[in-house]
């Protein structure tokens, strides 16, 4: 995972307390910028049942 390109949304800038998200062929990897050595590892249809479920509002509090 050393060579892994990850991301976070431009929202975050230098924050340090954002998501973080690697994609390769087969796999998303989330993280959080406060732990980054805590890795959760999605399908792509995990991550797209993910996305959805954030977009519909599933999980605001």
């Amino acid at each position: 995972m050393d060579d892994t390109l990850w991301m976070r949304p431009t929202a975050c800038a230098n924050s340090n307390n954002c998501p973080e998200v690697a994609i390769t062929s087969d796999t998303v990897y989330l993280r959080s910028s406060l732990s980054p050595s805590s890795i959760a590892q999605l399908t792509k249809d995990e991550w797209r049942v993910l996305l959805t479920g954030i977009r519909n509002g599933e999980f605001d509090v």
